[in-house]
């Protein structure tokens, strides 16, 4: 027994579980546009296992794509499969399992997204090829969380409208922009082993200057979001918060100081997905 809990515990670490707040909220807030309020217990329990299964594929393959590198780079040493506390093999066969059951969780929402499920696992895991060719990588990420909000949309009304598309292309610059800087860690490493980032192509400069303009991208669409779901003034009052954290976030780090990248990255960009939801249930129910 307590092996299994050590091993729980590795897992949980390896998936880091802790960061589904940033596409969770997205996933919830979409059901929610699509239902008019309470998309009901069913659906939000299947969405919930769909999205924490779907983000646990796409980290074991992560781990898994990017082992050979994660063995060089300092900042990634201490990671399970690195240190061989978890084996390929077994991340290989918890990846499966857990398409698995997000398979079988879509196919209990509706048709659509039993169809749309298989090229979402495919979608989710190819992020960590994209970095060995382009510096659009972080764009395509955010394409991979930007599914959230579509995700949950279509859990409930099997047809894709315009309000999530717009928070699809919220999350998209919004991931982009944090994401952006996740990488200024790493710009001699990827340098000098040829992935690509922003950061390692154009310099911390440039990086966080287009960290800026996605950021102000994420804002707009969301505010065009609540419009076209003609959402009242409890969500924009949320929108104008979150507007006001993302500035933030860009007055924490700087091309010369990243030393409050971390606070940057998980505590601030969480609040903004939470932010966003709490929104939208509190227009709702108001």
């Amino acid at each position: 027994m307590n092996n299994f809990w050590h091993r729980l515990r590795l897992v949980l670490a390896m998936v880091k579980i802790e960061h589904s707040i940033f596409a969770l909220p997205f996933a919830y807030s979409g059901a929610f546009l699509a239902a008019g309020g309470w998309p009901g217990w069913r659906v939000f329990l299947l969405l919930t296992l769909a999205m924490v299964m779907v983000r646990s594929f796409a980290m074991a393959m992560n781990r898994i794509l990017d082992l050979r590198y994660d063995r060089l780079n300092p900042r990634t040493q201490s990671r399970q499969l690195v240190t061989g506390e978890l084996s390929v093999r077994f991340t290989s066969f918890f990846a499966l399992g857990t398409a698995l059951v997000f398979v079988l969780a879509c196919a209990g929402l509706n048709t659509l997204c039993l169809l749309l499920s298989v090229p979402a696992l495919l979608w989710s895991a190819a992020y960590s090829l994209t970095k060995r060719f382009t510096w659009l990588c972080h764009f395509f990420l955010g394409s991979v969380l930007g599914l959230a909000p579509v995700a949950g949309w279509i859990a409930v009304d099997p047809q894709f409208a315009l309000p999530t598309l717009l928070l699809f292309c919220g999350v998209l610059f919004w991931v982009a922009g944090f994401d952006i800087f996740y990488a200024a860690q790493d710009v001699e490493f990827d340098r000098s082993h040829g992935l690509h980032s922003v950061p390692a192509a154009f310099g911390l400069d440039t990086a966080f200057a287009l960290a800026g303009f996605s950021h102000v991208q994420a804002a707009l669409f969301f505010l065009f979001a609540g419009l076209s779901a003609s959402l009242g003034w409890l969500y924009f009052l949320a929108w104008a918060v979150v507007a006001a954290v993302l500035f933030w976030e860009h007055r924490l780090v700087s091309p010369k100081d990243l030393s409050r990248l971390n606070m940057s990255f998980f505590t601030l960009n969480g609040v903004v997905a939470a932010l966003l939801f709490l929104g939208v249930v509190l227009d709702f129910a108001f």
